[in-house]
């Protein structure tokens, strides 16, 4: 794995949770399947990416983007018109480092680490406005290695700093979705009861789970069914070395169990968007996404 697991959105672009509910469902409505979709990275180009998503067929899509910058609003709001792209969420990182490993990141990644906490709020805000001014409708993000412990010391400060997104999306009118993968559904689900505010859903990363060692997708439906929101549609295997995470693979090749999870995440009536992430470059990575979608598409539209 390399170290900034979230490259590969640059490299593609150039080739108790129901009293939470509240006022923002975001389902599509009765009868409207799960439409496919892709991350991409918004790149310096907007056109030339969402042409590339465009031709490939997908309907949606996530934008990966660290540039919110006025010039970036109107090139990428021009891209969405021209191309009819359904863009469901932005996504940043917010800003370096991230280092997506056992290791380094409980240390780096999102709101946890007390030394890039304001960074990332910060951040995480800029990218909120940016997705207002474009008209996206969420925002998603690893929020980073939210304590398993509720008396971790640090717990406290991080549902603080969660609350302060949160409440700031929530003023954007927005979702604020939680990828899911660095920690486990249970300690997601706490998190996100004690910010306690009614915008706060899930993007399910089908993978991340798995390739963390926290659980797997369709037990995680379980615990976060009614959150989701959106999905990464994703494989992997689990990790067997324990200082490396597990491998991400094709869909199908992993233990995601995508038959099983398509059919769970009917049950539930989702009706979102179905998100394909792969984390490789080169003429594979195209390889394999054009396999996934017409994979998914099938599961989608049976029974």
């Amino acid at each position: 794995m390399p170290l900034n697991r979230r490259q590969f959105l640059q490299v593609s672009a150039a080739a108790g949770a129901g009293s939470l509910l509240g006022s923002f469902p975001a389902k599509s409505a009765p009868g409207i399947p799960m439409r496919l979709g892709l991350i991409i990275g918004a790149g310096n180009d907007p056109d030339k990416t969402l042409r590339k998503l465009h031709d490939l067929g997908f309907p949606t899509a996530q934008i990966g983007t660290e540039d919110f910058s006025d010039a970036m609003v109107e090139k990428l709001k021009a891209a969405i018109d021209k191309y009819g792209i359904e863009v469901t969420a932005i996504n940043s990182s917010g800003g370096p480092p991230n280092v997506y490993d056992f290791y380094k990141g409980p240390q780096t990644i999102g709101v946890v680490p007390v030394k890039y906490r304001r960074q990332r709020i910060d951040n995480f805000k800029r990218a909120s406005d940016f997705a207002k001014k474009v008209g996206v409708p969420a925002f998603h993000t690893h929020y980073g290695f939210i304590p398993e412990n509720p008396n971790d010391p640090n717990y406290a400060g991080v549902v603080e700093a969660l609350r302060e997104v949160a409440t700031h999306l929530k003023g954007n009118g927005q979702m604020m979705l939680y990828e899911t993968g660095q920690e486990t559904p249970i300690t997601m689900l706490r998190a996100i009861t004690d910010v306690g505010l009614d915008n706060q859903f899930v993007n399910l990363d089908t993978a991340n789970l798995i390739l963390y060692g926290k659980g797997n997708p369709v037990d995680a439906l379980d615990v976060l069914g009614k959150l989701v929101r959106g999905t990464h549609a994703k494989d992997g295997t689990f990790p067997t070395d324990p200082k490396k995470l597990g491998e991400e693979v094709p869909i199908g090749e992993g233990k995601a169990n995508f038959p099983l999870l398509i059919n769970r995440l009917k049950e539930l009536n989702y009706t979102g968007p179905l998100t394909i992430e792969r984390e490789i470059s080169g003429p594979k990575q195209m390889e394999d996404i054009k396999k996934e979608k017409a994979y998914l598409e099938k599961l989608v539209a049976e029974g």
